[in-house]
């Protein structure tokens, strides 16, 4: 079970290189946000993800932190 978990975690990082070569070179300014927004979300998923691999339910509430920071930070950026 943990090389499932472990198989789609390098599969989101590798997505995540994708989304930062958005937020990089994106055409605008919303598309930078929206690309950051995604990369952020999933970091929350690998986060969940170290936490049923190493068996740490503390990585859950870090990731629910990280999950509202990464939504605030989103709103405030768009509204400015």
């Amino acid at each position: 079970m943990q090389d499932i978990f472990l198989s789609v975690a390098i599969i989101i990082v590798i997505a995540s290189f994708v989304s930062l070569y958005r937020g990089i070179e994106g055409p605008g300014i919303f598309n930078r946000i929206i690309a950051v927004n995604v990369i952020g979300t999933k970091t929350i998923v690998l986060l969940v993800l170290i936490g049923f691999i190493y068996e740490r339910p503390d990585f859950f509430d870090i990731a629910l932190v990280y999950a509202i920071l990464n939504f605030i930070m989103t709103i405030a950026a768009t509204r400015y």
